[in-house]
C-alpha cells in the first residue's frame, strides 16, 4: 500500500465570489428541506414487501418534488430578489442531477447539486448510490444531498423527509479517492484513473467518471462505505416515524421480507408489537395504538 498522505479537507466557495451568500442560504434552504417538503403523492394498498421494489422509482418522484420544493422556497434562498431569472432545473444523465441556472440560459450557472434519494427503511441500512464522478468536475460550490425518506404512515400516507445529509461534492470525490488509495485494508492495485481535460457542468457524453485499477467486487464509489456519513447514519436511524424509531422499523421489515409464509409474518408481527410494549422507550399508549394499526393494516394485506 502506497505511504498514506494528509487527508483531504473540506473547503468552502471563496467568501469573496460574489455568489457565495446565496450559496450559503441555498445550503441553509437544503438542511431546511423537510419543514418546507411538498408532496401530492399518497401509497395505499400496498403489500410492504411490494414498496421496497417500488422504493427507486417512488425515490425518482420525490427527487423531484424536493427540487419544485427547493423552487417554493426562494424566500429562504433568495429574499432580496436578486436572482429572479434563475430556478433549480433537474438533469438526467449527467453530473450534477440538479443546477441552479437561468432561465433563459443553460450555460449560466450558479451551482449544483447531486440529489439522492434514499428510503430510510430499506434493510441495507445505508445509501447504495454509487458517486464516481472526479474531483476536476466539480466546482467548490457544487453539494451532494441524500434525502432520506418513508411513508408518514410507515406502509401507507404520504412521503415525508429527514434530515438531509450535505457534503461537497469536490470534498467526497478527493475523499472517496483517499480512501481507496489509502483506508482500506487492500491486497491489489489501488491506483485510480482520472480523465483528462474535465471540468465542471459536463455534457452527458462527457467521461468525467474515475476508474480503479482493478475492483473486482465493484464496490469503488459506494459512497456510504467511505466512513464519511457514519455519524449521520447513526443519528437518522434514530429519527421516529409514527413515534418507533426507525431503526426498530428497519429491523422488523428486514425479518419481514425474509418470511415464508403468511401465518409466520403474522407471529413476526405479534413479536415485533410485544417486543416494543417490552423494551422500546418510545412505547407509550399512544404510539402502540398506532403501530397496532399499522400490524392489523399489514395482517390484512398478507392474508388478503
Amino acid at each position: 500500500m502506497p505511504s498514506k498522505p494528509t487527508p483531504p479537507v473540506q473547503v468552502q466557495p471563496n467568501a469573496k465570489w460574489k455568489h457565495y451568500e446565496l450559496f450559503t442560504r441555498v445550503r441553509d434552504a437544503v438542511t431546511a428541506l423537510p419543514l418546507h417538503f411538498k408532496t401530492e403523492t399518497v401509497i395505499a394498498g400496498i403489500m410492504a414487501t411490494d414498496l421496497f421494489t417500488l422504493a427507486a422509482a417512488l425515490g425518482a418522484t420525490i427527487e423531484q418534488q424536493v427540487v419544485d420544493t427547493l423552487n417554493d422556497m426562494r424566500e429562504v434562498w433568495d429574499p432580496d430578489h436578486k436572482y429572479e431569472l434563475y430556478h433549480f432545473f433537474r438533469q438526467s444523465q449527467t453530473f450534477p442531477d440538479v443546477l441552479l441556472r437561468k432561465s433563459a440560459d443553460a450555460t449560466d450557472i450558479i451551482m449544483g447539486l447531486e440529489l439522492k434519494g434514499w428510503y430510510l427503511l430499506a434493510k441495507e441500512s445505508e445509501p447504495s448510490f454509487r458517486f464516481q464522478v472526479t474531483p476536476k468536475a466539480c466546482n467548490p460550490q457544487d453539494l451532494i444531498v441524500v434525502v432520506p425518506w418513508a411513508l408518514s404512515n410507515v406502509i401507507s400516507g404520504t412521503p415525508r423527509v429527514f434530515d438531509p445529509y450535505v457534503v461537497s461534492a469536490q470534498y467526497a470525490a478527493q475523499y472517496r479517492n483517499y480512501h481507496w488509495r489509502y483506508l482500506r485494508d487492500a491486497k491489489t492495485d489501488s491506483d485510480i484513473t482520472s480523465p483528462t481535460d474535465v471540468g465542471p457542468y459536463p455534457q452527458k457524453v462527457d467521461a468525467i467518471s474515475d476508474k480503479p485499477k482493478f475492483d473486482d467486487g465493484k464496490n469503488f464509489g459506494r459512497f456510504s462505505r467511505t466512513g464519511l456519513m457514519d455519524d449521520y447514519l447513526k443519528e437518522v436511524a434514530l429519527q421516529h416515524i409514527c413515534g418507533i424509531e426507525a431503526t426498530h422499523w428497519r429491523t422488523f421489515f428486514k425479518a419481514f421480507q425474509e418470511q415464508a409464509t403468511p401465518e409466520s409474518v403474522q407471529k413476526a408481527i405479534e413479536r415485533f408489537v410485544a417486543d416494543l410494549k417490552k423494551n422500546s422507550p418510545a412505547a407509550d399508549p399512544t404510539v402502540l395504538v398506532s403501530v397496532e394499526k399499522i400490524m392489523d393494516e399489514l395482517k390484512k394485506l398478507v392474508s388478503g
